[in-house]
């Protein structure tokens, strides 16, 4: 508690003096500071709008050089191309590369001079769609060629093909927005506008690498053979990815089920500590470490937490915890970091809309059990969704086995941030997709904490969930 002082006249003429001068210079102060903040806001401003435009262009289309890999050593456009037009096996038609869960961005489409329409740019989704439907109308969706065509489009979200003077694929290479971009379906299934950051849950990543003429390479660092390696990746499945098959070289959990883990969303990570489904980093960390481990691109890439040959044979064996020193002129990875992050920072969660995604009634009265109750605000903290600091948790704490933890350096799993949580349900959930349902989820929780709640508060709390 705070004491009331009494003053003498004198004291409160002094401090009248006092508070007379000292907001006279607090507001020379602030007049400055508001000058020197009107001077650096357009600069401030304008590099914020420039980061965020090199980064969603890094995101989209940037390889970091990783065709010499992904075309050069494992002849993947070869695959895609077929034996017709020089490549070998069958082929993959636009109907095969959308079974797989690959996307098709309609704006690249409509506007590559191959399928372009020559009525107006309308935006209107009945405009856009017949114009789409009619150019794709007058392909083959059967046929590998239309594929490569697309591929010439930029029109194929996540690939770019690299094409001599002739119009022949000679190459391919992949970017962030393979894995973590989805289209809006304006069109067709898999054909819209893109929606970058969001979980590609269709995409089937094993099938896609297995279509690889030649993955000895894979088979030579893994220690196996291409079988194996075929057999490890036909494990994986829709919305699916091993990043740490190439550390640790494990295909399989104990339990014989795939090592993979879900890929997940790359939006609402603003104020979020680290970025992954156990922890590895933050997102600076996460895009250097698959730009140069798992995409393959030119760069420099430095943890010293995989020499440990215990955890991390493969990458030990390989020095992948200090990859070698390059030119800066050469190095196609460390200069997009900044803008990169910046603009996946930028991006805000999906808003989930009442009434379609949600109901409301339900989810106000789970509203009160997440903070209450059931107790999730405490990990699961708002708005970040997740702890504010190190958002780590050891297996126990939350009632699930240690083995994807284990193969990272803190072996704990991340508090995941639940904000756009609707858009990722296909798949499962938790980092293996164990749960079906965000109503196992609850039960779940509801069973390893004890909290006693009934099947009306656990379907409200599900509500809740997939209100934010």
């Amino acid at each position: 508690m705070y004491k009331r002082l009494s003053f003498s006249v004198g004291g409160c003429l002094l401090a009248i003096t006092v508070a007379v001068f000292v907001a006279g210079t607090a507001r020379g102060v602030r007049a400055s500071d508001e000058d020197q903040q009107s001077n650096d806001r357009p600069s401030v401003l304008e590099n914020a709008a420039r980061m965020i435009s090199q980064g969603r262009h890094t995101f989209r289309f940037d390889t970091f050089g990783d065709e010499a890999f992904w075309g050069g050593t494992l002849q993947l456009h070869n695959a895609i191309k077929g034996v017709k037009l020089g490549g070998v096996g069958p082929g993959v038609s636009p109907n095969t590369a959308l079974a797989v869960g690959l996307k098709v961005d309609v704006d690249a489409l409509l506007d590559d001079d191959h399928f372009r329409g020559r009525d107006d740019h309308s935006r209107q989704d009945q405009r856009l769609r017949a114009r789409a439907l009619a150019a794709l109308g007058a392909v083959n969706l059967d046929d590998p060629a239309t594929t490569v065509a697309l591929l010439r489009a930029k029109a194929v979200v996540g690939l770019t093909g690299f094409f001599d003077n002739s119009g022949s694929l000679q190459s391919i290479g992949i970017q962030c927005a393979l894995c973590h971009s989805t289209v809006d379906d304006v069109v067709a299934p898999g054909i819209g506008r893109r929606l970058d950051a969001r979980a590609n849950r269709d995409l089937n990543v094993g099938a896609i690498v297995s279509l690889a003429p030649n993955l000895q390479p894979v088979a030579d660092l893994l220690k196996v053979d291409v079988p194996t390696v075929r057999t490890v990746l036909g494990a994986w499945g829709p919305g699916k990815f091993d990043a740490e098959l190439f550390l640790d070289g494990k295909g399989f959990r104990p339990d014989g089920k795939t090592a993979a883990t879900l890929i997940p969303p790359a939006f609402g990570l603003a104020g979020v500590n680290l970025h992954t489904w156990t922890g590895w980093g933050s997102v600076t960390h996460w895009n250097a470490f698959v730009a140069t481990l798992e995409m393959h691109g030119k760069g420099r890439f430095f943890d010293p937490r995989l020499n440990d040959a215990m955890q991390f044979p493969i990458a030990a064996a390989n020095g992948f915890g200090d990859l070698p020193h390059i030119d800066p002129d050469d190095d196609r990875i460390t200069k997009t970091l900044p803008a990169l992050h910046f603009y996946q920072l930028s991006i805000p969660a999906p808003k989930p809309v009442a009434g379609r995604d949600f109901d409301a009634a339900a989810a106000a009265r789970g509203d009160e059990l997440f903070s209450g109750k059931a107790g999730c605000n405490g990990c699961h903290v708002e708005p970040l969704w997740t702890e504010p600091g190190w958002n780590m948790h050891k297996p126990e704490e939350v009632c699930v086995d240690s083995f994807q933890a284990d193969r990272a350096p803190d072996h704990r799993y991340r508090t995941s941030p639940l904000a756009g949580l609707f858009t990722h349900q296909k798949g499962g959930f938790y980092h293996d997709g164990r749960f079906a349902t965000l109503g196992d989820v609850v039960n779940h929780y509801n069973s390893c904490m004890n909290l006693n709640l009934s099947d009306q508060e656990m379907q409200d709390l599900v509500q809740y969930l997939l209100s934010l």
